[in-house]
Parts: structure tokens; C-alpha cells; sequence
């Protein structure tokens, strides 16, 4: 841990992911596209100083602003880039040695006549080495010409951004006969003279020279793929390029998965009234657990003097009041919440790149489903999706959702469309659920509303405050939520029709089917109709719940691409549950779903439907098109599962144990992943344990895990307490709600006036 400052360790050091991917030790690099590097170089001026090295480097560097650049232009002379849209200059200046020509073009920037480059990159020794055929006398003379030049690029660095690229091993079985004297023992002579001459002038000074050393660690992984020997693959000098425009642009730009050389963001006026609030719970907690213990044993004492010291064979625990409840769970949200704090806002931990590859998606899924399969054991109802098997979904879903996550599998397309599906699952299960309470139970009331928001929304809400981020940035909640309440509002308004009224009258289930295709309409409309979708959700303070940088198109992609799902599970309950009223289908303990014959076609229908999916999903080539299919397809498979889940007798009289445990917490697990087992809102991997991957990820699950349950119980609590059955407590409540809604409301609008 060295600060603040991950600009060393991205200049110094890392290591290879796979063949192509360079990780640095403990941050994040940004691949930046050419629209980023445009503005964050804007009105910029680059200077690239050396030999031809150099100039590769100039290259890959100029490519990233314009990717249609060819390398053309005097090999040994000056080369000038400009574009003009971004009115970025970067130059190459031919400058082979370290000798007075480079000393004299170093000195005229530090004189005020001439504009000073922001940024300057420069290093040289091979062509001295071949000059001088390897000479003791040249080394000697390298490190006079660069003690003389050193003051002056220290002198430089104040003002700008100065860089030193240390020299690449070459592969000498390689080198072409006049390249023979350029050796990796020469080479590390002159790295080591640079190294101890550079900023010897300024130990303690801010501004130093930095020192380029990675590239020496890339080239020893990747020289030997040189064409000549010498001068490094395009892929090795690419990489370089993008840790210079990290080193650079990342402070500026301040991109998600760029951690490197990114300071701590500075604590918001909400942030530190979180912090006040945690505080004084934690401090009141300890203080009315004192005074309750210190009176239950004055108590305690009191009734033994009473009764001639007899002791009792049991002792009475002292009485939790609400309070002190209500404290204990803030106390325990305190510590979970500045540990989510320390793992994703503080430059504490360290994160690290993603890196897919097929054995890390695929060996943790078997490993899981083996244990999953381990711990089966007998439902206690043996209905279609009753509760253990429908938690028991949840689990499994989550666990490859989550491997999906940490192993990077969004860039294989197929594991992608597999994990939409699953997506689209829960929320089918959100419009199977919901509609089949609201029908059978028939309760509208506001305590139900309540209670279900509570649930889904407490941490989310906690988590946009602490980790100052945007309620949509948690885009699955915002999506349940929204659909909860259209689930409520399509049965709730007038005239609603529930189970007990239709068995009096069949008339109202058609009643029914013409909500249920009103809605269909709707979605259907508002799916094709952006404008009107953004209208609807741009209104404020709606905009302050869905919009994400600026916007609310997020929002409207995440709700288009499982649009039509909801619909399907709400209409599944409803002909599910007719279906059972009618008593065409048997639930009994091992007994198949339908008759032998009709159960054996279904069966056989849904496994050829369940694998054409998995067939149409793995041959899928464009993400953006399989991403306008899914919404209307994504059901077959959901169904396909439903039905061999459940037509079998056995297969509905059991489930797994383990996986139905992790779908009980499975809505902390999606949230809580976000911040301490991913790392940078996802886009990385938390490293609490250097140097040992799989140990890092045994021990972050383990921590991650304990804590989404901790969570899931602490929700539970304040559930009770913030959200009573009473009518007239609940409305005061209420009112305390959306008081605090309001402040929230002030203090955020008062943030945006002082950060413009």
C-alpha cells in the first residue's frame, strides 16, 4: 500500500492475463476508445524524444486518437501529428543518444520563449551501444550526457509530464550481425545509470521524472515474438501506448474501470451526514445496552436478596426494546457499510481487470451444480414453484449469475443470451409471484405495498447514499420495483378481480384477460415509443430515481430488453391457477403433473424447446439483434424449464437445499456484489489477498456471503419495525418517509450547486 498514488505500481509493474492483457499490480487500466483520448488530450501537445523505439511508441500512441494513421514518414527523422478536430499535436523528435543536441532541445523548453509541451516522453541507448560497438568509454559518457540532462527534465516536470522509458531487453538470437553488441547485460547497465541519475536532484520533490519501467516486463514476455530482435510486436507496443494514456488521462477522464493514478473521490455532504448517522447509532447502541445491563443485574441482584439468595434454574433475558433494536441494526449496517466504503471508494484495496476464459466460467458451474445435487432433500408441498423450489431457482440463477460476473463471460456472446435468460426468470417469478398473492389473497392494502417496497429498495437506497451513486446505477431493483407497482396498479384498480369473486361468476375472468391484454398494449406502445417512455420517467423527481449520466436511454434499454416477461409470468399464475381450481392437473407426492401420455409429450416438447434455444443462443453472432429477440423468445426456455422442473412427480417432490439457502439472500447477493467481491461498480475484482487469485476469491466469497445474509437479516428487522401493521402508525411512518425523501432530495440538488 503506497497512498493514494497507483501510478507507480501501473508504471512498474504487472502481468500478463493470458497472452494480450496486461494487469497491472493492483489497479485497473481503461482501454480508451479514440472519442475518450480525443477529449481528455484536447489542446494538448505530446512530444515523443528518442530513437526508433520511441517512435514505435509515437506510433501506437497516435493510433489510439486515430486509429487510420499508417505508419509512413523518414524512419530517421521528424514526424508531426495533428487533429485538428481535437487540436491535439503530438510530435516525434529524432533523437537517437543521449548527447548535446538532446540536451539542447530539453533546455529551449525551459527557457519562457518557447511553449512548453504538456507532455514529454523520451528515452535512448541502443544506438550509443551500436555506435560505439558496446564500448565501456560510451557507457561512461551516457551517464556524463545524462547527469547534464536530468536537472533540466526535473526543471520540465514541474510544469508538465515528463517520461523516461527505460531500455527493452532484445532477443539476441535475433539481432542481425551489426545489432550483435546490443546485449541485455549493456542494456541493464544503462537502465541502471538512468535509473540512479534521474531525479537525484529532487528525492523529496513532488515533481520527478517517471520513470517508464513496465515496458521492460512486457518486452521480456514478448520479445521473442520481435520481428528483428529488437524492436518489440505491435501488440507489446499498443500496450505501453494505453498505460501512458492511463498514466495521463484517467486522472482527467476518471473512467469506472480505471482505478491507476485516480485519487480518492472526495466525501459529498450526504456521505458525511452517513457517516455522523452510523456514528451516533453505533455510539447509542453501546450506550442503552450498558444502561440495560448494568439494570437487569441491579434487578437480578435486588430478587435474589429477596428470595434468601435461592438461584433459579432459569434466567430471564433482559427485554430488547425497539429502540434499542432499531440501533443494533444500524450499528451492524455502520460496520457493513464503511467496509463497502474501504473496498470500492477508498484506495485501499486493491482491484484488478477481468479476464474470461472458458475454464473460469465453466469448472465453478460444475463444481456448484455437483453440490447443489449433493444436498437434496424433500419439499414440504409438492405444488408447481412452491416456495423451496421456486428459492431454490433463485439460488442456482444467482450463483452462475454471480460467476458469470467475476469471470468477465459477457464477452462470450452465448454464456451472455444464457445469463439474459435468467434475468428474464426472475422477473417472470416477480409476475408469477405477485399475481398469484394478489389473486388468491386479495389484499390491496397498504401494508402489503409497503412491506414489499421496504424489502427490495432498503439497501439499494443505502448503498446510492453511501457509495454516492444513482438509484438506476442498481438497474435490477429499479426494474422489480417498477413492476411491482404495475403488477398492483393492473389489479388493484377498479374493478378488481380476484380468485373468490371470478369462482362466483366466470364472466370475470374475462374480465381478467382484458386487463391482462390492456397492459400487453401498453407495453407493447411504450417499447416502440421512446419518446413517450422518457417522458414518462424524465418528469422530476421521477428523473432523479431513473436517470444515469445525464439521461434516462439506460433505463429504457434495461426495461425494453425484458419487457414482455412479466406479462408471461403473470399469465402463466393465472392459467396455472385455474387450471389447479379445475383440478386438471395432480400435485400429489410423486405423482406425474398430467396422464402418462399427454406428461411424456409435454416432456418431450419442452426438452426440444429448451435445447433449440440453447442451439438459437450459441449460434448467435450480433448481440444488438439476439438483444431484439430475447424480449419475445427468452419465455420458450423459461417455460421449457418450468415444465421439466415439474411434470415428473420426483423431480417436483425435491429440491436442493444448498441452492434454495443462497436464493433466500439472493437480492443481497445481485446488490451486494457491486462493491465488495466485484470492484469499480463491477467492472473489476476486489483483491484483498496480493499474489494468490484463488485464495482472494475464497476468502472475498466467504466475507461477501456472510455479509449479503447479515444484510438479508438486518432488512428483515427494520422491515418489522419501520414498516407496522397499524394503519394510523404505518401513515406517520410514511410521513417520516417521505420527509426524509425530501432532505435527501435538498442535499443532493445542494451538491449539484457546489460541484458546478
Amino acid at each position: 500500500f503506497k497512498g493514494d498514488d497507483t501510478c507507480e505500481y501501473l508504471l512498474s509493474s504487472g502481468r500478463f492475463l493470458g497472452e494480450k492483457v496486461w494487469q497491472p499490480h493492483s489497479c485497473m487500466m481503461h482501454k480508451y476508445k479514440n472519442s475518450e483520448a480525443k477529449n481528455c488530450l484536447v489542446d494538448k501537445h505530446i512530444v515523443f524524444l528518442g530513437d526508433s523505439r520511441i517512435r514505435q511508441l509515437f506510433y501506437s500512441f497516435i493510433k489510439i486518437i486515430n486509429p487510420q494513421v499508417k505508419e509512413e514518414g523518414n524512419k530517421h527523422g521528424n514526424i508531426p501529428f495533428e487533429d485538428k478536430s481535437a487540436s491535439v499535436k503530438v510530435d516525434f523528435l529524432w533523437y537517437p543518444e543521449v548527447n548535446g543536441s538532446m540536451r539542447q532541445r530539453i533546455k529551449s523548453w525551459t527557457e519562457g520563449s518557447v511553449a512548453k509541451p504538456h507532455i514529454i516522453v523520451a528515452g535512448a541507448a541502443t544506438w550509443s551501444i551500436k555506435i560505439h560497438n558496446g564500448s565501456n568509454e560510451a557507457l561512461t559518457q551516457y551517464k556524463i550526457n545524462i547527469t547534464s540532462i536530468a536537472p533540466l527534465l526535473e526543471k520540465l516536470a514541474k510544469s508538465s509530464d515528463v517520461y523516461w522509458i527505460l531500455q527493452d531487453p532484445v532477443y539476441e538470437d535475433m539481432l542481425s550481425e551489426s545489432r550483435k553488441m546490443i546485449t541485455n547485460e549493456k542494456i541493464d547497465a544503462y537502465n541502471e545509470a538512468a535509473v540512479r541519475i534521474l531525479n537525484s536532484s529532487s528525492r523529496n520533490s513532488k515533481a520527478k521524472v517517471k520513470v517508464f519501467s513496465v515496458s521492460k516486463l512486457i518486452a521480456q514476455e514478448t520479445i521473442m515474438k520481435s520481428s528483428d530482435g529488437l524492436h518489440l510486436p505491435e501488440s507489446s507496443r499498443d500496450t505501453n501506448a494505453m498505460i501512458l494514456m492511463n498514466v495521463y488521462c484517467n486522472k482527467i477522464m476518471k473512467p469506472i474501470d480505471g482505478s491507476c493514478c485516480q485519487p480518492q473521490p472526495p466525501l459529498t455532504l450526504i456521505q458525511k451526514l452517513a457517516f455522523c448517522f452510523f456514528t451516533l447509532s453505533i455510539v447509542g447502541y453501546f450506550v442503552i445496552s450498558l444502561i440495560h445491563r448494568n439494570n437487569y443485574r441491579k434487578n437480578k441482584s435486588c430478587t435474589d436478596l429477596e428470595i434468601g439468595g435461592e438461584k433459579k434454574p432459569t434466567i430471564n433475558t433482559p427485554n430488547v426494546s425497539t429502540l434499542e433494536m432499531l440501533l443494533h441494526c444500524f450499528c451492524k449496517l455502520g460496520l457493513i457499510m464503511t467496509y463497502f466504503y474501504l473496498c470500492d471508494r477508498a484506495n485501499l484495496f486493491m482491484k484488478e481487470n477481468k479476464f474470461y476464459t472458458h475454464s473460469s466460467f465453466f469448472i465453478p458451474i460444475i463444481y456448484i451444480l455437483v453440490l447443489g445435487v449433493f444436498y437434496t432433500e424433500n419439499t414440504k408441498e409438492t405444488k408447481v414453484l412452491n416456495r423451496e423450489q421456486t428459492d431454490e431457482w433463485k439460488g442456482w440463477m444467482q450463483l452462475v449469475i454471480l460467476i458469470y460476473h467475476i469471470s468477465g463471460a459477457s464477452t462470450f456472446l452465448p454464456v451472455y443470451m444464457h445469463i439474459r435468460v435468467l434475468v428474464a426468470a426472475y422477473l417472470f417469478q416477480t409476475g408469477y409471484g405477485h399475481f398469484s398473492y394478489f389473486w388468491i389473497k386479495g389484499d390491496f392494502g397498504v401494508y402489503r405495498v409497503c412491506q414489499v417496497l421496504f424489502r427490495l429498495n432498503f439497501l439499494v437506497v443505502v448503498l446510492c447514499i453511501v457509495m454516492d451513486r444513482p438509484y438506476q446505477f442498481y438497474y435490477f431493483v429499479p426494474l422489480v420495483t417498477v413492476w411491482f407497482m404495475i403488477i398492483y396498479a393492473t389489479l388493484a384498480m377498479w374493478p378488481q378481480i380476484v380468485q373468490k369473486k371470478a369462482n362466483g361468476n366466470c364472466l370475470w375472468h374475462f374480465g381478467l384477460l382484458l386487463k391482462l391484454i390492456c397492459l400487453l398494449a401498453c407495453i407493447y406502445f411504450l417499447s416502440y415509443s421512446q419518446g413517450a417512455f422518457e417522458k414518462v420517467f424524465s418528469f422530476w423527481p421521477l428523473s432523479k430515481c431513473f436517470e444515469l449520466n445525464g439521461n434516462v436511454y439506460e433505463w429504457w434499454f434495461r426495461w425494453k430488453l425484458d419487457r414482455y416477461v412479466v406479462f408471461h409470468g403473470m399469465l402463466f399464475a393465472f392459467i396455472y391457477l385455474a387450471l389447479q381450481k379445475h383440478q386438471m392437473i395432480s400435485e400429489g407426492k410423486g405423482d406425474p403433473l398430467f396422464s402418462s401420455r399427454v406428461s411424456n409429450v409435454l416432456l418431450f416438447i419442452s426438452i426440444v424447446s429448451f435445447l433449440t434455444y440453447s442451439i438459437w443462443a450459441s449460434s448467435c453472432k450480433n448481440k444488438t439483434e439476439c438483444n431484439e429477440l430475447h424480449p419475445s423468445v427468452s419465455v420458450v426456455q423459461i417455460l421449457a424449464f418450468i415444465l421439466i422442473r415439474n411434470i415428473p412427480g420426483y423431480v417436483r417432490s425435491v429440491y436442493s437445499s444448498f441452492f434454495a439457502w443462497f436464493g433466500k439472500i439472493s437480492l443481497e447477493l445481485f446488490i451486494c456484489q457491486y462493491h465488495i467481491w466485484l470492484a469499480a461498480d463491477t467492472k473489476g475484482i476486489l483483491v484483498l489477498i496480493p499474489g494468490y487469485p484463488m485464495f482472494n476469491v475464497i476468502v472475498s466469497t466467504f466475507i461477501f456471503v456472510c455479509v449479503a445474509h447479515e444484510i438479508s437479516q438486518i432488512t428483515n428487522d427494520l422491515a418489522q419495525i419501520v414498516v407496522p401493521k397499524d394503519n394510523s402508525t404505518l401513515l406517520k411512518r410514511l410521513l417520516l418517509i417521505a420527509g426524509f425523501f425530501s432532505g435527501l432530495l435538498l442535499f443532493s440538488a445542494v451538491q449539484e450547486q457546489s460541484k458546478a
